[in-house]
């Protein structure tokens, strides 16, 4: 996403104590800036002061330095930065660093100190310290909510760069006796961090994508699930342990902003769907105990941490060593192994090797610690038997043989249990693929029979949901046929299959081949003359496509810029958000800005702003801003048709997010020189 413009934090003078200079002269007695932290405030627990914060006021230059030193180096300590500010969190603590020499050469000089030199340390420290509470939110904080925060985290990211080089450009090197080779490094850091501009990975958009859709309450389908297992993935969620976590981290957001704030109760939500599709019991989070299941069950029983599986958060039967040394249940890592993961789950670190080696010590202390404490495993009717798989690997292979049948009843009635059992049992998804259903799925897709078409589509569909059956699908040439069913089927098959090839399109190299296979002028086509739901996933596919820059064009060439503007329009539909959305990612594109930056558009935009509603009004402002960041004359197109009053009211009103794009309109505009 382009990120906004943003005025920086003002400095405010203000006498807040003295300092005094070497010992035997005596010297006027000076006052210290402070930088009032306005426009950075990242929600922090409130009433907590932090190490080094207490008595800048009073503290002489030896202090300061060493203080200064102390937070850099805790700032060095700090891991597992979340992944959506892993990237900026270790550039800063990279170019904090760079200051340790800074101050060693200080410190050199003694006490002797002068008071400007004194003021300008207390200014740093005091930019050290809202780096060190920034660097440990995006730590310790919620994935979840740093997720739904990324730009506005990578604005108080620029806010902290901005600072850090206002005090270093007044900093007085001659005074305090700074080498020129130091005092050279400090500055080319400086030239570093104003000539950088922020960040864009296509990551970013992919994120904004899966929230928008995971965030709907109105397009709950199959096809969700997806999306939900790739943002698990993404933001390390994968473990009852880190549900735990984050857990914890959400009651500690709840504490600062209210358990009914906006952005409380969205995290909740998407945590609640994370845990209903990984097949763990969502709870209300500040009722429930956070604690293991197995200790809830064992009363005033305590259990080794060393015995819980750090998967399952259970006493482990069979426990096994894996190449990062860790030990899990055999049977938890299998299924971690399976998914076609990688890497350890609680390290992270990618595995040289997939052996698992049996703990034979480990399992000889569980096993004398539980007849000690006469502790039992989950009953065997917990689990399920191999008896019972081996029954339903017989039905899934049965159900793949009638899908060949020559009677049409019985293939219609296999494709249908098909659909159902892979939509209700994930489980089932790998069993169905290794007997081998995609292959005989595939030919039924061009099926005379509209309810076999739709069965079989549908069943794609699910399938598709685990990431190695979506490239099973696309070997077997699965997604030109699908784009047929998408262009000449029954409205079902045709909405479930632009679900399908939104699935599908999760893999970059099914995004180019869905296009190459004209599967956008079919999915424009849906959006233009489809139902309600089937126009969702149309657009919903197309943004999924479009994170491919050249996937762009063809979809404005494909004429998406009309169907899109009469969504914005008929707010009856109830899409105005996602097209909104749609274009957002369309004007990061040259073609996209001449297609949409036309003063009908524009008008649109401001009669968006002026009576949409909160989420539609900072949708509209994004895309305003977006467009004017490339042409000023949208801005000046826009204020003719009155949106400068309407962006007063949503900087003082609205989300959070629309009052940063309110007021990063204003400063391009007073950049333009086109404020009223």
């Amino acid at each position: 996403m382009i990120s906004p413009f943003f005025q920086s934090p003002v400095a405010e003078v203000r006498p807040t104590g003295t300092v005094s200079s070497c010992s035997g002269k005596k010297l006027s007695r000076t006052s210290i800036v402070v930088f009032r932290e306005r426009d950075v405030d990242i929600g922090f627990r409130r009433g907590v002061t932090l190490e080094g914060e207490k008595g800048i006021g009073a503290a002489n230059g030896v202090d300061l330095v060493q203080e200064s030193v102390s937070l850099i180096e805790y700032a060095a300590r700090l891991k597992d930065f979340r992944s959506t500010q892993r990237q900026e969190c270790y550039s800063l603590v990279r170019r904090l660093k760079i200051l340790v020499p800074f101050f060693d050469e200080i410190r050199l000089f003694g006490a002797c100190i002068p008071p400007n030199g004194v003021a300008a340390l207390s200014k740093l420290k005091k930019v050290l310290c809202l780096a060190k509470k920034f660097l440990t939110t995006c730590s310790d904080g919620s994935k979840i909510f740093l997720a739904l925060e990324t730009e506005a985290m990578m604005v108080k990211f620029n806010a902290v760069y901005e600072n850090l080089c206002q005090v270093l450009d007044e900093m007085p090197y001659d005074e305090i006796n700074v080498s020129v080779e130091v005092r050279e490094q400090v500055e080319l850091m400086v030239t570093q961090l104003r000539r950088g501009k922020r960040r864009k990975h296509s990551q970013d958009m992919e994120l904004a994508v899966d929230l928008m859709v995971i965030s709907s309450k109105t397009n709950e389908r199959t096809a969700d699930i997806a999306i939900v297992e790739r943002l698990a993935k993404k933001l390390d969620l994968h473990t009852v342990e880190d549900f735990k976590k984050e857990t914890i981290a959400l009651r500690i957001l709840a504490e600062e902003r209210g358990q009914t704030s906006e952005c409380v109760v969205q995290a909740i939500e998407i945590l609640d769907k994370f845990k209903r599709i990984l097949g763990i019991e969502a709870t209300n989070i500040f009722k429930e105990p956070v604690k293991p299941k197995m200790l809830d069950k064992s009363g005033s029983l305590v259990i080794p941490h060393e015995f819980l599986c750090p998967i399952t958060l259970e006493v482990m039967r069979d426990p096994v060593i894996i190449a990062s040394g860790q030990t899990f249940e055999r049977d938890s890592i299998q299924k971690w192994f399976d998914s076609n993961n990688r890497t350890c789950p609680k390290t992270r670190e990618t595995l040289a090797h997939l052996s698992l080696a049996p703990n034979h010590a480990l399992k000889n202390l569980i096993t004398q610690w539980s007849e000690k404490n006469n502790y039992k495993h989950p009953t065997t009717e917990d689990l399920q038997s191999p008896q019972g798989t081996c029954v339903k690997e017989e039905e899934i292979s049965s159900l793949v043989e009638e899908l060949s049948s020559p009677e049409l009843e019985v293939q219609l009635r296999a494709v249908k249990d098909i659909r159902m059992l892979s939509k209700e049992q994930p489980e089932s998804r790998t069993l169905f693929a290794n007997c081998r259903a995609i292959p005989a799925l595939v030919k039924l897709l061009s099926h005379p029979n509209p309810k076999i078409q739709e069965h079989t589509v549908t069943s794609l569909l699910n399938l598709s949901i685990e990431d190695t059956n979506k490239k099973l699908i696309a070997q077997e040439r699965a997604i030109p046929i699908i784009i047929g069913v998408l262009q000449n089927g029954s409205m079902e098959s045709r909405e479930n299959s632009a679900a399908a090839l939104f699935s599908l399109s999760m893999l970059d190299e099914n995004k180019v081949t869905i296009a190459l296979s004209e599967g956008i002028p079919a999915l424009v086509e849906l959006l233009k003359t489809g139902s309600v739901r089937g126009k969702k996933d149309a657009v919903t596919a197309l943004f999924n496509l479009c994170l491919n820059q050249a996937n762009k064009a063809r979809v404005i060439d494909a004429g998406i810029v009309p169907p899109l503007q009469l969504l914005v329009k008929d707010k009856r539909i109830g899409m105005v958000d996602e097209a909104l959305s749609m274009f957002l990612l369309l004007a990061t594109h040259p073609q996209g800005r001449y297609e949409i930056g036309k003063l009908p558009f524009i008008g649109m935009l401001v009669d968006v702003i002026r009576d949409g509603t909160p989420k539609n009004k900072e949708c509209a402002a994004s895309v305003l801003l977006e467009l004017s960041l490339n042409n000023s004359c949208h801005i000046l197109a826009a204020l003719q048709f009155g949106v400068y009053e309407h962006l007063v009211e949503m900087s003082q009103t609205g989300t959070n997010r629309a009052q940063r794009k309110a007021n990063a309109i204003f400063q391009l505009m007073r950049t333009s020189d086109q404020l009223p």
